[in-house]
């Protein structure tokens, strides 16, 4: 089995807001409609940060500090994949990635100012509209923040393939966190991070 391999650095060029609800049932809830792996979903549950209030979000953490799981940058490879699919000439751009490209560690812990993080930077709280059956409604939603400047680095391995996924692709997908970054709130700029190939 042939693989490429890239080791990429993310920084984040924006703040990045935490996905992850500070509520052990609703996160529970949550990833039982997403996973068969039932040790994988225990894992992620005990990562949670348990808060009595409901509707805020923040990030995993263990006695490392804060980190994301790996698919949260798979998943961002796949959108990006199918953003610019049409751009890249590449058909099923999602399913190639979900085959043929694989990121480590499963847990990957930012850095600020070369240090890891133990603690949120802070809290943004905004306010989400939706039209409901009874009429439009505004509440407020509270997420954790990571700063900008703080640095993600983590592999990417990709099993050669005849698909035209390769290292070259990948780095172009990459290009795209400079638009549309990690985590929630992407559309008023969060998340937007640079990226480099570590040497």
């Amino acid at each position: 089995m042939k693989l490429e391999k890239l080791k990429v650095r993310l920084t984040l060029t924006e703040n990045q807001l935490g996905t992850c609800p500070k509520n052990k049932e609703v996160y529970a809830a949550y990833i039982a409609t997403k996973t068969d792996d039932v040790d994988k979903g225990k894992e992620e549950i005990q990562t949670v940060q348990e808060i009595e209030e409901k509707g805020w979000t923040g990030f995993h953490q263990d006695k490392q500090g804060i980190f994301i799981y790996d698919y949260m940058i798979k998943g961002f490879l796949k959108n990006a994949g199918n953003v610019l699919k049409g751009q890249k000439d590449m058909k099923n751009a999602v399913s190639k990635i979900d085959n043929f490209v694989f990121v480590f560690p499963r847990r990957i812990y930012p850095e600020f100012e070369g240090k890891p993080i133990h603690e949120p930077h802070g809290v943004l709280e905004r306010p989400l509209r939706a039209m409901t059956m009874q009429g439009p409604r505004v509440t407020l939603a509270r997420s954790d923040y990571l700063n900008a400047g703080c640095k993600f680095e983590f592999e990417v391995k990709i099993l050669v393939n005849n698909m035209r996924i390769t290292a070259k692709y990948i780095e172009s997908l990459f290009e795209y966190g400079e638009l549309c970054g990690l985590g929630q709130w992407r559309g008023g700029s969060q998340g937007r991070f640079s990226f480099e190939v570590v040497k």
